[in-house]
């Protein structure tokens, strides 16, 4: 079950205030060895939206989720996130994360990666009556050189939020 508390709705323009000032303290990340520290250009993706599995088809719910997103990863194990979408109640969802991926390895030249992502989340009508909630979620990143997607699943929490397996196709715009 995802850890959560509740912000009230006047407090949402602070919310993404943090977020960035957040993210501007964050500042270059690198990637260290053993030896020598390696150097790791800021990757940038943009993302359409999220495409839901969701574990219950009996619900009329949306899985084509459309929006915009962006994932900056500082280094390897260490990306931010954010963006807004519409969710599968049909609802606006807005978010801003961090995600730790410490696993890492190759297959076929594509880089697979996995560990959390912790989010603050907006929009759910049945959670906190739509208002802002903190999820960690595992993740898996999968990505060649310019196309990549972002797998996370999504626990069912009764009478408040459906289940999925998420899907975020992303595109490596820098």
């Amino acid at each position: 079950m995802p850890v959560s508390f509740r912000l009230t709705p006047g407090c949402s323009r602070n919310l993404w205030c943090a977020c960035i000032l957040f993210l501007a303290a964050l500042g270059p990340v690198r990637a260290q060895e053993h030896d020598a520290p390696q150097e790791f250009p800021p990757r940038v993706w943009i993302s359409p939206g999220i495409y839901s599995v969701h574990f219950d088809t009996s619900k009329d719910l949306r899985n084509d989720n459309w929006g915009l997103s962006v994932e900056v990863a500082l280094a390897p194990d260490h990306a931010v996130i954010g963006g807004t979408y519409i969710n599968s109640n049909d609802e606006r969802t807005h978010y801003c994360g961090y995600e730790w991926r410490p696993l890492h390895w190759q297959l076929a030249g594509v880089e697979w990666s996995a560990g959390v992502a912790l989010g603050a989340f907006d929009g759910y009508p049945n959670y906190h009556d739509g208002g802002w909630f903190v999820a960690a979620l595992p993740v898996l990143a999968v990505e060649g050189r310019y196309f990549g997607v972002n797998m996370s699943v999504i626990p069912t929490i009764k009478d408040r939020l459906d289940g999925a397996l998420s899907l975020q196709f992303k595109l490596r715009v820098w």
